[in-house]
């Protein structure tokens, strides 16, 4: 018996003309993210264009662009351009347009900051959906390898080496230039190239080393700063005590670069990090804190330092700054990679009860361990004893337990599901721009996933 396929019929014309519309089925992602574009305030960035030259693209289709492109994997503007030729959903949200890859990037890069202040609209309107309303705040970081390999980064001890060697090099070459017998200099050698292009590299040499240079001032200021309270603080024990301090005395910082301090070439503000995976990479430190009920993330930054301790406080200022609309943030939880004293007491001076780990948690723990409450919390506790306490109740524990749920699974999906595992862009500030844009595209991501 003959089997009748369905016919494949590639030539006959529409009858009619074809809508967009009856190509995207209702509750699709990309319909999901023209709604939310369509809520937000773009007059900031509309007020930019002067109405001169040939008619521009729409900030609020170039937005949605971006937005379902970095929601759904695809980053680079030559990707984007491609896409709104090959699929439906990018030629949806284009309304059938085809912004070239030029235009893309020099709107993603003129507009980084005016897109940083949708990040509070999104949660706005996510107030206004009835999913979101601050309470429990999960902190985490991952570190997100920068638009450079860390085999381009030059160290200082290396870079005074080449300086040596190429001024060697320009002297060597003045001299042959200057010699009227020419028999010494090698066949297809041209002088003032070679000069020109030593005269360069010893150019790119000099800034490398002047920021070295000053990262070493910063560092120094810093270790002097520290040192310097170290000194006071056993000195006011010892006036206290009436007895010498034990321990050694704190040795003062040494200024000025070592040999093995570096930068990098190719973005000179990413920094060489330790991850989690071993080994070191180049790299930006992205800290992210979600919501642990509904796992949106409500603030987000960039930093180059590699340790964590120091990004809680900035984070506890990002809260801060957020709509009164959308409430107030009752708890920070977060690994002992952001412990301290000074981090306890920052969350409390804020009005968040924290629930830091002081240490790294062994697996399978005695069972009776697990189960058994701490004894009575003295009343004279610091702040730091009082977290202790709180994090051995079964209460602490279940509201600690919360990180494992919340922010880890947020990185985990916008590295493995929307497959952001390195900036396109370079620069301290045009990363951190990058950064916000992934969290929006993620928490767009999310809401879809909630309102349906």
């Amino acid at each position: 018996m003959s089997v009748k396929f369905v016919e494949v019929d590639r030539e006959t014309l529409y009858l009619l003309p074809p809508s967009l519309q009856d190509w995207l089925p209702e509750g699709h992602l990309a319909r999901f993210v023209v709604e939310i574009v369509e809520q937000l305030d773009l007059r900031s960035l509309k007020a930019s264009y002067a109405g001169r030259g040939s008619q521009p693209y729409n900030p609020e289709m170039l937005v949605a662009l971006l937005f379902y492109g970095y929601a759904t994997g695809v980053f680079s503007s030559r990707k984007l351009e491609r896409n709104t030729y090959d699929s439906v959903a990018f030629r949806f949200i284009a309304a059938n347009s085809h912004p070239d890859h030029d235009t893309i990037a020099t709107f993603r890069r003129r507009f980084l900051p005016q897109l940083n202040a949708l990040f509070a609209q999104i949660l706005m309107i996510a107030h206004q959906m009835k999913v979101l309303k601050l309470g429990s705040v999960s902190l985490d970081g991952s570190k997100v390898k920068a638009n450079a390999s860390k085999h381009k980064a030059l160290s200082y001890g290396h870079a005074s080496q080449l300086e040596a060697q190429i001024k060697a090099e320009v002297a060597d070459l003045l001299k042959k230039a200057e010699a009227a017998d020419r028999a010494d200099i090698p066949d297809g050698m041209n002088i003032p190239e070679e000069l020109e292009r030593r005269e360069k590299r010893l150019a790119a040499i000099a800034a490398a080393k002047a920021e070295i240079e000053k990262r070493a001032a910063e560092r120094h200021a810093r270790e002097q700063a520290a040192y310097e309270k170290k000194v006071a603080e056993r000195a006011r024990k010892e006036q206290a005590t009436g007895k010498k301090a034990k321990g050694k005395q704190p040795k003062p910082p040494k200024s000025g670069p070592t040999a093995k301090d570096q930068v990098n070439l190719t973005d000179e503000e990413s920094r060489i990090m330790p991850t989690s995976s071993g080994g070191f990479e180049q790299t930006y430190n992205a800290q992210a804190g979600v919501d642990t009920a509904s796992k949106l993330i409500v603030t987000a930054h960039i930093t180059q330092q590699p340790n964590d301790k120091q990004e809680l406080v900035p984070t506890l200022n990002n809260l801060v700054a957020l709509p009164e609309e959308l409430g107030t943030a009752t708890e920070l939880i977060a690994d002992s990679g952001y412990f301290s004293e000074t981090n306890v007491t920052a969350c409390e001076k804020k009005g968040l009860t924290p629930y830091i780990a002081v240490d790294r948690q062994s697996h399978h723990q005695p069972l009776m361990e697990r189960f058994a409450e701490p004894p009575p919390l003295p009343e004279d506790a610091d702040s730091v004893t009082r977290m202790k306490h709180r994090l051995k109740t079964a209460a602490g524990k279940a509201i600690y337990a919360q990180r494992k749920v919340t922010s880890e699974p947020v990185f985990g999906i916008i590295k493995a599901v929307m497959g952001f595992r390195s900036f396109l862009l370079r620069g301290f500030d045009a990363v951190k721009g990058e950064w916000n844009l992934v969290c929006m595209a993620y928490n767009i991501k999310r809401l879809h996933a909630l309102a349906r």
